[in-house]
Parts: structure tokens; sequence; C-alpha cells
């Protein structure tokens, strides 16, 4: 049995029996006996929840995104609502050639029931525009809670047209639970690709084949470094990442006033009349007020301790300081990527905002 020949059902990768230490590896009874076959850092998620961060190469993934351009087939990008910017593509129209690009837009379950849907999928659309992309559709969905997959379905369906289709996006964006989801609601087969909240679960490329020969492929996500979930450990990665709808905290403050979002980013109030800051971030975050001339202090005494995660400081870069001005024109949201968002008022305001240096902080018109 040449082994070479078999891939990981689960994240893709080239099974082999020689080496337990490195990736791919399965025993030859398993190898042999199994009509799905697993690698053992699959098996061990799916059956223990263990999770081993994986150190990638990103232009190796982006190599395999532009093998894309060369086919015919349907591109299906899914992004993350949750942290839009952070899960965009960089470039996905250059990548992917002249081929159709079908926007997912995941995770709809996390956004409370007020969210004016229309108004949201018209957001995106015109950021996607800015990009240089047009989309033959957006659709939001949900792949955890199987929210509008019918409508996906139907889509990819409608605009693939008898090709290929293949399922792109940035690590934790949501795409192999897209596809276990499909699969589910199609086929009724239980979960195949192995999903995890740590980046990096897929590997290599997973082709399922379609009944009229053509196929659905998973591709590994792209690894973006600029957001906060790519740089935590799995343990504070479950606190940051929400699973649930999300319970916004409005704080009302006067100038000089701080947020600190566990020790992982921290918002100073400068200057502007008093207004409510409502904070988007994950349910199970500790969001402590202080004053902006203790914060320092604060900082230095409870790091890593109160103020958590994470649970060890040193395993992020330095924080550095972005001043971010309120126009007072119009409602904004302050995003740090892999954290979420805080929806400022509509008065003028300067604010400074901290976070791991290369992290992306940036500002947007609120989308809620």
């Amino acid at each position: 049995m040449n082994e070479a020949e078999f891939h990981c059902d689960g994240c893709g990768i080239i099974l082999q029996t020689k080496n337990p230490s490195q990736l791919g590896y399965v025993p030859v009874q398993a190898l042999e006996k199994r009509d799905e076959i697993y690698c053992r850092r699959c098996y061990r998620i799916r059956h223990y929840n263990e999770i081993a961060p994986i150190n990638q190469d990103p232009s190796v993934y982006l190599q395999k995104l532009d093998e894309i351009a060369n086919t015919r087939s349907l591109v299906v990008q899914v992004v993350d609502l949750f942290d839009f910017s952070g899960s965009w593509i960089s470039g996905i129209h250059r990548h992917i050639g002249k081929n159709p690009l079908l926007l997912l837009a995941n995770k709809i379950d996390l956004f409370p029931r007020s969210t004016k849907w229309g108004r949201l999928k018209e957001w995106l659309r015109k950021y996607a525009n800015e990009l240089g992309v047009k989309p033959v559709d957006i659709i939001l969905c949900s792949a955890n809670k199987g929210v509008h997959i019918d409508t996906a379905i139907a889509a990819i369906e409608k605009y693939r047209e008898g090709r290929d289709v293949y399922i792109v996006g940035t690590t934790n964006a949501g795409k192999s639970t897209l596809i276990n989801r499909i699969l589910k609601e199609v086929a009724g087969l239980d979960a195949i690709i192995t999903t995890s909240p740590y980046p990096g679960t897929t590997l290599d490329a997973i082709r399922i084949p379609l009944d009229d020969g053509k196929a659905i492929i998973d591709t590994p996500g792209i690894v973006r470094k600029d957001r906060l979930s790519e740089w935590v450990c799995p343990t504070d990665l479950h606190v940051i990442m929400p699973k649930n709808t999300l319970n916004p905290r409005i704080y009302q403050l006067k100038e000089k006033q701080t947020l600190f979002f566990g020790g992982l980013a921290r918002m100073d109030y400068l200057t502007g009349g008093r207004q409510s800051f409502v904070c988007y971030v994950s349910n199970h975050l500790y969001v402590h007020r202080t004053k902006v001339d203790s914060a320092d202090e604060f900082l230095a005494k409870h790091h890593g301790k109160m103020l958590s995660p994470p649970k060890d400081p040193a395993q992020l870069p330095p924080w550095k300081k972005h001043r971010i001005a309120l126009s007072g024109k119009e409602k904004q949201d302050v995003v740090i990527s892999g954290l979420g968002w805080i929806a400022c008022g509509k008065e003028k305001g300067l604010l400074d905002v901290w976070a791991p240096e290369g992290i992306q902080v940036v500002t947007r018109p609120s989308i809620i």
C-alpha cells in the first residue's frame, strides 16, 4: 500500500506511518482498516479536543490560492462577520482570476436580533466593491447554527453552473464548519472535516466529490497575523472567540476614562463630551473601567491576573498606541481585529487605542 496516496479526511494532509512526531501520522492498522481515515492530530482534536498549534508559512497557502486562477470554478469566500476586515483575503480578485466569487458572510448568530440585515448586506457589498471585488451574490448565514444554509446551498448550485466549487477564507472564518453543515443538510452526513477554534486546522485541500463528477474543495485557511486570534494560546482563544449571541456592553464615558479588554487591549477616551461606547466582544471577556491617569499603574499590577487573557502577557508583542479622532458626523466603530469592536456615539472625540504591535486597529461606519 502506497501511503502517499492517502490524505487525512479531516485536514487534507498526506498521511504517513513512519514518524509519530510529524504531521500526518497514522498507525498502519488504521490506514488499512478504516473507511474514514484521520491523522493522529485530527483524531485527538475530534475525540479529546486537544489542540496543538502549528507553525504556518502564510505564503504557502497563498500559493495554493493562486492555483484557483487556472481552474474553471465558482469561488466561495467565507468571511467572519464578527471580524470582517480581519477575515477578508487581501487581493482575492487577483488570486482567483476570472472565476466568479460568491460571498458568504458567516456567524450572523452572534449578532443581536435588532440588527438591520439589509443595511448590513449593503455595507458588505460597498466594502467589497471598494476593494475591487464584485460578488455575484452575498449570503448572510450561520454555519454553526444552520441559519440560511439552504439559501447558501441554492446560491452555490445556481452560480457554479456545473463547475467545481472552491471554498476559501482566512483561518477561523468557518469554511470547514460550513462544508460539514452543507454535507449534513444535503446528504445527512455527520461532520467529516475536522474543525476547531484554533487557526490552521485544515492543512491541505480536501476534495469532496459531487454527483456530477465535480467537487467541493475545502482549502487551508489563509493566515493573517494582524489578528489577536492568531496570537493567543488555545485556552485564551476560547475566551475571546464568541460562541453565542453578543450581549452589547454599554459604557457612558467621560473624558479621561479607560476601558481594558482583559489584558489584550485598552481604549483611553481623551477628549469629548460624555457619550456612549457600546462594546461588542465575547461575553466571556472581562471589561474593566478605570481612569486614564491610573491606567498604566493598574495594568502593571494586574496584567495577566485580573486583566486576562492573556495569562502570560509575554506571549504577545508589546502594545502600540493608535490615535483615533471621532468625526462627530456619523456613528463609527473602532475595530480591534480578532477581539471585536467598540461602537462610538455621534459626538466628536479623541481616543487612544492600545493593542499588541502588528494587530489591526481600524475605524469604519457603524454596522449596527
